[in-house]
């Protein structure tokens, strides 16, 4: 996965923080809407594979298989423990009320799920970026 990005400061070890531009599901122009609520600017380090200095546009690239895993991990995982509950809790004979209720407590569980392994794997295997083109 490559995306654009600014270089912001340049560490001793090789490495760059870069800053990457966030796109918005409404193409990016928050002047029509006004809506968005997070910041549209993220900082992350990767190595300087091309002697990037500050002020100039990159190119990162991150392995997509990773990037990938995460969504699924944090989009899909508490989807399945939705479904998941309320399946269990209708085979169990439960009326629809308690089939809902157990199937939002599955989310929860889900999501904490979700909190847990990203608290884990951050550390261990974290997802990085290289700078690999200058624009």
């Amino acid at each position: 996965m490559t995306q654009e990005a600014v270089v912001t400061r340049i560490f001793p070890n090789n490495m760059a923080e870069v800053a990457v531009t966030r796109t918005t599901a409404c193409g990016g122009n928050c002047g029509n809407c006004e809506s968005c609520i997070f910041q549209s600017e993220l900082k992350t380090l990767a190595k300087n594979l091309v002697s990037a200095r500050p002020g100039q546009k990159v190119l990162i690239e991150s392995k997509s298989s990773k990037v990938f895993g995460a969504a699924l991990l944090v989009y899909i995982l508490p989807l399945v423990f939705f479904l998941a509950g309320f399946a269990l809790a209708y085979s169990l004979g439960a009326g629809e009320g308690l089939c809902v209720a157990v199937s939002f407590a599955a989310l929860a569980l889900g999501a904490a799920v979700v909190v847990a392994s990203q608290k884990v794997k951050k550390n261990k295997d974290p997802i990085t970026f290289d700078i690999v083109e200058l624009i």
